[in-house]
């Protein structure tokens, strides 16, 4: 089913790549860091196209709940730790700037979008240690932060991580109104890229500077992504009739479930999991029902309007891939890894890319940089990482019921997995996903799934 974002938004269609070019910069992906990316670089003066595969936010962005929180989890006190007092500060820094960013951006352009600020909080029905934790780290990071135990849900908390002045928008109707002031050619799907040529289906396009915002890079090598990022599916529902709320809510329990507000809607979102894993265990539809079960318990009455579900690309250390792709290639940039978080760093790294590829100096880059330091929690979650890929590509040996299709993903030959609450077939090790009849769906497989000969 498609998103509340989608339902209410069509964005005026453009007309594929017409030539071969020569332009500064291409940009490959249309969604929001992509067009961002393509508008600032204009603004600084420097031609920028845009080469969509499909359409204007026809991926990642019309899935999202469209929260802009430099609250991003259990993030600040690990990032101290880890990276250091400069870099943490970085990283509040560059995602509370996202934030005043677009409420700049939004009144300037008068681009009605449903703006509003609002506070997010991160809650634990059991615990207040991390939260306590998270906020003493934020504060002295300089975000406005505070521990609540009382608050707007309909349960008890045993406390709340509270962040002031964080925001909410429509995604699809800010891309609508900022992509009018961008170059892009849809139905442009790139093949492959060789230093400054890039090959699509519509022709070549030659670029000294050629930016990857095309959610998770198609290229392995250099940068091997693949081994640094795996996807994962969350879960949401729209609900008329639930009590409304002010703020915006995120638990960090194990079955901790996302609330946020959209009009007389309130979106509830939770089932998150590693794409292509555990799905022959539950039921059809089983992390629907699940949510919708919870809907009943928490608001009776309530009816739902709508269900959606996105994937998201999650780094090894949970922070974003935002800069030089890698040290071979020194005009190509990422970005990517945004995990849950994309809104707002879609604008963070629109503002850093453009700034690195103005020769501009950009201190935050730092903390986001492909090529920073290796930390012990990003080893860890390596490990993790190798043993599923491990598993799906020895799997693709065995034999396989799927009497319809090659069950194994083109991107580098893991076995797929049927999802029964999306009816795709996922892969478990780098988050290709195509539909029932093999057609693809999410990158990083760049083709459809083979069909069997009979």
């Amino acid at each position: 089913m498609e998103s509340i974002w989608t339902a209410d938004t069509k964005i005026r269609q453009r007309e594929p790549l017409p030539e071969n070019m020569e332009v500064p910069v291409a940009v490959i992906g249309a969604g929001l860091a992509g067009i961002l990316t393509a508008y600032y670089l204009k603004q600084a003066g420097v031609r920028a196209v845009v080469l969509e595969a499909d359409r204007i936010g026809g991926g990642q962005t019309k899935n999202t709940t469209a929260k802009i929180t430099s609250q991003h989890g259990l993030v600040y006190d690990r990032l101290l730790r880890s990276f250091g007092h400069e870099m943490a500060t970085h990283y509040a820094q560059a995602n509370e700037a996202a934030i005043a960013e677009y409420e700049r951006l939004i009144h300037e352009k008068e681009i009605d979008c449903d703006f509003v600020r609002c506070p997010a909080y991160l809650y634990s029905r059991t615990e207040t240690k991390k939260l306590m934790e998270e906020v003493a780290a934020a504060k002295e990071l300089g975000i406005r932060a505070s521990l609540e135990t009382d608050s707007e849900l309909p349960f008890s908390i045993a406390g709340a991580a509270k962040f002031e002045c964080q925001a909410r928008f429509h995604p699809l109707k800010f891309l609508e109104g900022l992509a009018e002031e961008v170059e892009v050619y849809e139905h442009t799907k790139v093949l492959t890229v060789t230093g400054t040529r890039i090959e699509t289906e519509r022709g070549c396009v030659t670029a000294e500077n050629i930016v990857f915002a095309c959610h998770f890079p198609f290229i392995n090598v250099p940068g091997y992504y693949f081994a640094r990022m795996h996807q994962e599916r969350s879960y949401v529902a729209a609900l008329e009739g639930a009590k409304p709320l002010k703020g915006m809510y995120l638990g960090i329990d194990k079955d901790g479930l996302s609330f946020r507000p959209q009009g007389e809607l309130l979106l509830l979102g939770g089932g998150s999991h590693r794409t292509g894993v555990n799905q022959r265990t539950i039921k059809k539809g089983c992390r629907y029902e699940i949510l919708r079960r919870r809907a009943k318990e928490l608001y009776p009455g309530c009816s739902e309007t709508a269900h959606w579900s996105a994937q998201d690309c999650m780094t090894l250390d949970q922070i974003p891939y935002i800069g030089r792709f890698s040290r071979k290639n020194p005009g190509w940039y990422v970005a990517t890894g945004f995990g849950k978080w994309g809104m707002t760093t879609a604008m963070a790294s629109a503002r850093i890319l453009t700034a690195m590829i103005c020769r501009e100096e950009c201190p935050q880059g730092d903390i986001f940089s492909p090529q920073r330091h290796f930390t012990a929690y990003g080893a860890k979650n390596l490990a993790i990482h190798g043993a599923y890929t491990l598993k799906g590509l020895a799997k693709h040996i065995l034999p396989s019921g799927n009497k319809t299709l090659v069950p194994n993903c083109p991107h580098m030959g893991c076995r797929l997995e049927w999802n029964p609450d999306e009816a795709s077939y996922d892969c478990p090790c780098h988050g290709s996903r195509f539909d029932s009849q093999g057609n693809l769906i999410d990158n990083p497989a760049q083709t459809h799934c083979k069909k069997r000969n009979h």
